[in-house]
C-alpha cells in the first residue's frame, strides 16, 4: 500500500512513528476525449489570455488575485520557504472529544495510519487508549504543503486519520436559499411516515450498496471491445517546409521535361526520308 506521508504521532509524551495510505479509492470510470473525425485524443495547451500565446511552464508564476484582475505574485523561493517552516512531520493530538459531537459535514478524507518499524508497542497503546475511553483525537498536520485539521480514531484493529475542514471552510447554512420556514405537519402524515422509515430501518451493511451506473458503463464498454475496438489514429507528422519545396521543385522539372520516346519517333522518321 503506497505510503502518503511518513512522520510521527503523539499524545503526551508517548511518541508514535507512522504512515499514512489512502484509505478509498476513486473508482470513478475515466473516459478519454477523441477528435470524432481521426479519433486522436484530445491534448489541452496552456494560453495566455492576453497574446493568446502558447505558455510553457517555466514561464508561469504563481498568484493569488486579491480583487477583480488585481493580483499578488508570489515567488516561488518564498512559497518554497513557508512550506519548510511549516512542514513539521511530527503530529501532536491536541484534544481528545466524542466522535458524535463532530459533523459529517465536517469530514473530508480518510487516511490509515500503520506503525513504522519500532512504533509497533506505542501504536497499539493508542488503540486500545481510544477504544477503552470512547474518544477520538484532535490534531493538525501538514501533508503537501497544506495545513489539515485532522482527528485519529480506531476502525476495526486499526488506527484511522480523518482529514476534516477548517470551520471557515463549511459554509453558513443560512446562505441556503429557498429553505421552507418551520410550517405545522398533519399528524396522520407525520405517522405515516414514521411507519415507513421503521418498516425500512436495518443494520447498515455496507455490501448490499453497488455503484449501478459504473457496472452498466463497464458492461457497455466490454460489449463494445467486443464488436469493434476504435484505435486511435498515431500522431501524424507535422509538414516538413524543406521537403515539400523539393517535392513541388521536382514535379515543376518532371512536368517542363519534353517526352523521350516522342524525340525518337522524330529522329527515326528523318532518318527514313532521307
Amino acid at each position: 500500500m503506497h505510503t502518503v506521508w511518513k512522520g510521527s504521532i503523539s499524545f503526551g509524551l508517548v511518541n508514535i512513528p507512522v504512515k499514512l495510505h489512502a484509505a478509498t479509492d476513486n473508482k470513478d470510470v475515466k473516459l478519454r476525449q477523441l477528435h470524432k473525425e481521426c479519433h486522436t485524443p484530445i491534448s489541452y495547451k496552456k494560453v495566455c489570455e492576453g497574446c493568446q500565446a502558447e505558455v510553457k511552464d517555466e514561464d508561469i508564476v504563481k498568484a493569488y488575485e486579491y480583487t477583480k484582475n488585481k493580483f499578488v505574485v508570489l515567488d516561488e523561493e518564498d512559497l518554497e520557504n513557508l512550506r519548510k517552516e511549516n512542514e513539521d512531520k511530527s503530529v501532536e493530538i491536541i484534544d481528545f472529544v466524542k466522535l458524535e459531537e463532530i459533523d459529517p459535514i465536517y469530514f473530508e478524507k480518510t487516511y490509515y495510519l500503520s506503525p513504522d518499524n519500532t512504533g509497533g508497542k506505542a501504536y497499539v497503546l493508542l488503540r486500545k487508549t481510544l477504544e477503552e475511553s470512547g474518544k477520538i483525537g484532535v490534531a493538525k498536520i501538514t501533508i503537501r504543503s497544506k495545513e489539515q485539521l485532522a482527528i485519529v480514531r480506531v476502525y476495526k484493529n486499526t488506527l484511522v486519520m480523518e482529514i476534516i475542514h477548517f470551520p471557515d471552510e463549511v459554509r453558513d447554512v443560512g446562505d441556503v436559499p429557498n429553505i421552507p420556514s418551520v410550517e405545522a405537519v398533519v399528524q396522520k402524515e407525520l405517522d405515516t411516515a414514521l411507519m415507513l422509515v421503521e418498516q425500512l430501518t436495518t443494520e447498515f451493511d455496507p455490501t448490499k450498496y453497488t455503484d449501478d451506473y459504473r457496472t452498466a458503463l463497464m458492461q457497455l464498454i466490454e460489449e463494445k471491445k467486443t464488436e469493434s475496438t476504435v484505435v486511435a489514429n498515431e500522431k501524424r507528422p507535422l509538414p516538413d517546409n524543406v521537403t515539400d519545396l523539393m517535392s513541388a521543385l521536382q514535379a515543376s522539372l518532371d512536368k517542363t521535361k519534353k517526352p523521350k520516346t516522342r524525340k525518337r519517333a522524330t529522329t527515326t522518321r528523318t532518318k527514313k526520308n532521307a
